[in-house]
């Protein structure tokens, strides 16, 4: 099975089968989970000091910061997906 890597902006990737969710930051739980990941040492800022536009969650209870769209990150995410699915069938 081949890693999938998703781009996060500014040159920063992360594997595609760790990230459970993408959320925006907007939200007060979100922002809580944010919080408590930093006080953890689990906080991962991939914005390169830009304005936080999405969270991403990973099964390792990490939390990634990134200055993309949650929307885009997931556009990214499906268009790789499907490019795998079609060198799997090749």
């Amino acid at each position: 099975m081949p890693l999938k890597l998703i781009n996060i902006g500014f040159g920063n990737i992360v594997s595609a089968s760790r990230v459970v969710a993408i959320v925006g930051p907007d939200a007060a739980p979100v922002k809580r989970i944010v919080q408590d990941a930093r006080e953890r040492g689990l906080l991962i800022d991939a914005t390169c000091g830009r304005r936080t536009r999405a969270v991403l969650v990973t099964d390792s209870q990490h939390i990634i910061l990134s200055a993309v769209q949650p929307e885009t990150i997931a556009h990214r995410l499906e268009s790789r997906e499907v490019l795998v699915e079609e060198e799997e069938e090749a």
